[in-house]
């Protein structure tokens, strides 16, 4: 029986790792802040865990000793927080993991990154042998060097395999698919460029392809870009979405230059104010919800045999019908 430890684990991704691992009947170890009412919960369901910060060098070694396989979450996921947070939890926290595993000699190291790291190149389909590019914004560039200090320790020794995730969405999503509703609703939801891609990640297929590559052999040094394996435009998602929640559809379009400068002197504001909430638009989500990417995922049915088992068209369906399940509408 394997032994797992997870970091993030109480997260939209790290729950979901957790529950697919208890039925894989692997024995399950989660690393989570003190304090965490869902660790407590987990703690319920005989989950072994670990309390600590993955600022902590001596926490991360505790936690990892007499693993076989370790699943990397923990990171700062937000286009707003202190950036030395960012690089403390998404940088140093990546070192302080990666070094206790290779200490404790684990059999897998399996990281999940993002498709963030591969930049903003247009008119070309990225794959995963593209190089790093930089967005200039927290956290695309500190998941750039959590990798580069990934791939430094499987030069090592460490067994390392990762996933590049798109845009993940599924039961349990508490930011992208939530907030659309929300901003449709409140008739906030504009755009600032026809077309712009996004690659939905049904959740369910992300986490299969995560316990492929935890024992898979050929995963060993490689890294895996996932999603559905289809695009929808950004406006053709929301519509889907307003459908489906019974909310006006968004037909509001600025230039995107506008949408810029509007996030530009938002985030100036916040941060000579010093207020804690998210402004209403960041630089980060201008860039990532303004551009027309592309990603191939052949590599994964290539290498490893893997193709998503759910299709956009269906986990689009059960993410839907989970919403409208907790919030009664």
């Amino acid at each position: 029986m394997k032994k797992v430890l997870i970091t993030g684990a109480t997260g939209f991704l790290g729950s979901h790792l957790v529950e697919r691992n208890l039925e894989a009947g692997r024995r399950v170890r989660v690393f989570a802040l003190p304090g965490d009412p869902k660790a407590a919960e987990l703690e319920a369901r005989n989950v072994q865990v670990v309390y600590g910060d993955i600022r902590d060098c001596l926490a991360v070694e505790k936690a990892a000793e007499d693993i076989q396989i370790v699943f990397h979450l923990a990171a700062v996921v937000t286009d707003w927080a202190p950036k030395r947070l960012f690089s403390q939890v998404n940088i140093e926290g990546m070192r302080n993991i990666c070094r206790a595993s290779l200490k404790h000699g684990v059999e897998r190291f399996v990281e999940v990154s993002t498709n963030d790291i591969f930049g903003l190149k247009e008119g070309v389909v990225m794959n995963e042998d593209f190089g790093f590019s930089y967005w200039k914004e927290p956290y695309a560039d500190t998941k750039i060097e959590a990798t580069k200090i990934a791939w430094e320790y499987h030069r090592r020794g460490l067994p390392v395999t990762m996933v590049y995730p798109c845009w993940v969405y599924g039961p349990g999503d508490k930011t992208f698919v939530p907030e659309i509703i929300k901003a449709l609703r409140d008739g906030a939801l504009i755009f600032w460029r026809k077309g712009a891609l996004v690659w939905p990640a049904y959740i369910g297929n992300v986490i299969d392809l995560l316990m492929v590559i935890s024992e898979h052999p050929a995963a060993v040094g490689q890294g895996f870009l996932v999603h559905d394996g289809v695009s929808d435009t950004f406006e053709g998602f929301s519509a889907k979405v307003a459908e489906s929640a019974g909310a006006p559809k968004a037909t509001r379009y600025i230039p995107y230059w506008a949408a810029y400068a509007a996030s530009w002197c938002l985030e100036l504001i916040w941060k000579l104010l010093r207020k804690k909430s998210r402004p209403l638009l960041t630089t980060y989500s201008v860039k990532n919800l303004g551009s027309q990417l592309r990603f191939s995922i052949d590599k994964a049915e290539r290498v490893l045999g893997w193709k998503p088992s759910v299709s956009y068209e269906e986990g689009f369906k059960k993410t839907m019908a989970w919403f409208k399940t907790v919030t009664g509408n």
